[in-house]
């Protein structure tokens, strides 16, 4: 199994240099090796599409409680429904989609379950938010390999923070 997590704010432009990188690494892999995400929209679907157009098994990770689906966002139910379509196997896990801490510990266990994974990753180090440094540090403690996919180009969105920080100073 290969999973592939990482930053949810690329850019446009980012998004197709990163799709590009990721089938590029699934074409290459044996075709028996089959793709694992938790169900959202983001990573998650793009990379759940690019399994299913390479011709490989999908399995897709879904919370335990159904009613944990119904306080998802539109996007992220209309990509659940999408994933369960494409998926050929489904793994139920104890988390709730709108805890932060609670779909970290989920993407653990997808790592923890796969062979290799692929971090859409700049580098940069974990935040409150964002957790793939975690995601890469914990794949590696693991024993698990980790690619990097962070194509020349890629780039993230400005952080809401970041742009309140950069208009501050402006008038003055």
């Amino acid at each position: 199994m290969i999973t592939a997590l990482g930053h949810a704010d690329l850019t446009p432009d980012a998004w197709e240099l990163v799709r590009e990188d990721l089938r590029a690494r699934l074409k290459v892999l044996p075709t028996d090796v089959a793709g694992l995400v938790r169900a959202g929209a983001g990573l998650p679907l793009e990379f759940g599409r690019m399994v299913c157009e390479a011709g490989r098994s999908l399995v897709v990770c879904l919370p335990e409680r159904s009613e944990a689906l119904g306080g998802a966002s539109p996007r992220d139910r209309d990509a659940q429904r999408e994933l369960l379509a494409l998926a050929e196997g489904m793994r139920m896990l104890p988390f709730d989609p709108l805890d932060r801490d609670a779909c970290v510990s989920a993407d653990e266990q997808l790592v923890r379950g796969c062979d290799r994974l692929l971090a859409v990753w700049d580098g940069s180090p974990s935040c409150g938010h964002d957790a793939t440094a975690h995601m890469v540090a914990y794949a590696r403690a693991h024993g698990v390999p980790v690619e990097v996919v962070w194509p020349e180009g890629a780039a993230r969105r400005p952080s809401d923070r970041a742009l309140r920080l950069s208009t501050r100073g402006r008038g003055r």
